[in-house]
């Protein structure tokens, strides 16, 4: 197979990833976003339910729980994650210690299986569920120092459970084991016995969805609403609002992309097109959802740059972070991208819009969909 004939992988750069995680505000951004849900929750007994269809590094998670802490100090909190790569979800567990020490009764549940199965921790195919590896882990100690120490000792369990393969008609990653991977206080375990999930038993009701750039942009919106937002929205328990968020292109990174490509076209789906489709999907079931597509839609967030930084002379680092801020949201494939990147072609029209816009910013859109009874 030549290199034109591969499958293109979705953000399989992970410098790209980490660059633009550090260069931009906008898992903050999507944190704030989802913590004004959090004041609409109906919770019941016997624990806060939050399923996070994809976690990333974990900074949107671990703002969200800290958010929910606030909210909710003395409820018990149940979050199940879901992450295919072994790297983020190291630093996801990397921000986890402080979220133990501060909510002693919260159980953190990570796992790597596909969006119609995470949920419910339990694979679907016969031959996976023969194979789920299942760690349920009671971490010593009552500090955040004590829980970090636990937690580091968690690699090898990662190099197991988290293996890869990739899938012949994307390129994308696929588990080859599928794995569990469950996270308490050992202190808090006898009066949370009836909220840590066991093997085969798990009732995913979840109060709290959060599917935050959870697909590729350029998938069509049935495929977007049967792979994805279809299987997590019937994961709700009653009252259980999904938030979903996702770029619009309307904004100077996406002007960027076009100065290189004109007739680049990322988002095939923006949202009236998804709520449509999940009005026309989810309508099957018994269940009645609504959705709300106007509360709050639009948010922007911004590179991170000083102020005189913009100038008549951008420096080399900050063009760079803002021309990979500018392809990693629009998913431009690598081939595409390190041949600029080899040429320089992208520096001249990078500075033009930076200085024209006062800098970099992008723009997303949210939607809440919810369960009703």
């Amino acid at each position: 197979m030549t290199t034109s004939d591969q499958p293109i992988r979705f953000f399989d750069n992970r410098e790209k990833y980490l660059m633009f995680v550090t260069t931009t505000n906008e898992k903050v951004e999507i944190a704030k976003r989802i913590g004004e849900e959090l004041d609409r929750l109906k919770p019941k007994p016997p624990a806060i339910r939050i399923f996070d269809a994809g976690v990333g590094d974990g900074t949107v998670l671990s703002r969200v729980m800290r958010e929910t802490h606030c909210r909710f100090p003395h409820a018990p909190i149940v979050v199940v994650g879901k992450e295919i790569s072994m790297e983020d979800t190291r630093l996801t567990l990397d921000k986890l210690a402080d979220r133990f020490a501060e909510h002693p009764q919260t159980v953190v549940v990570l796992t790597n299986m596909f969006y119609s199965e995470a949920p419910w921790l339990e694979p679907k195919r016969k031959s996976a569920k023969e194979n789920l590896q299942w760690w349920d882990v009671p971490l010593e100690g009552a500090s955040a120092h004590d829980f970090s120490q636990g937690i580091g000792e968690l690699d090898e369990i990662l190099q197991r459970g988290w293996q890869t393969k990739s899938s012949k008609i994307t390129g994308n990653p696929l588990y080859v084991t599928p794995s569990v991977l469950v996270l308490y206080r050992k202190d808090q375990q006898f009066s949370m016995t009836d909220i840590i999930p066991q093997r085969g038993a798990f009732d995913a009701k979840y109060d709290l969805v959060v599917a935050a750039q959870p697909y590729q942009s350029r998938q069509s919106a049935e495929f977007k609403v049967a792979k994805v937002l279809g299987p997590i929205a019937s994961a709700l328990a009653v009252d259980g609002r999904l938030v979903v968020i996702q770029s619009t292109g309307h904004d100077p990174g996406m002007e960027l992309v076009r100065k290189i490509w004109p007739k680049e076209a990322p988002f095939a789906s923006p949202r009236h097109l998804l709520i449509k489709e999940l009005k026309a999907q989810l309508n099957k079931e018994s269940e009645q959802f609504t959705i709300d597509g106007d509360n709050n839609a639009v948010f922007t967030y911004h590179m991170h740059a000083l102020p005189d930084e913009i100038g008549s002379n951008i420096g080399t680092s900050t063009l760079l972070a803002a021309w990979n801020a500018a392809v990693y949201v629009a998913q431009i494939e690598d081939t595409r991208v390190d041949e600029l990147l080899r040429t320089g072609q992208f520096i001249d029209v990078t500075q033009d819009v930076l200085q024209r816009h006062g800098g970099l910013w992008f723009q997303n859109e949210a939607f809440v969909v919810v369960r009703k009874s």
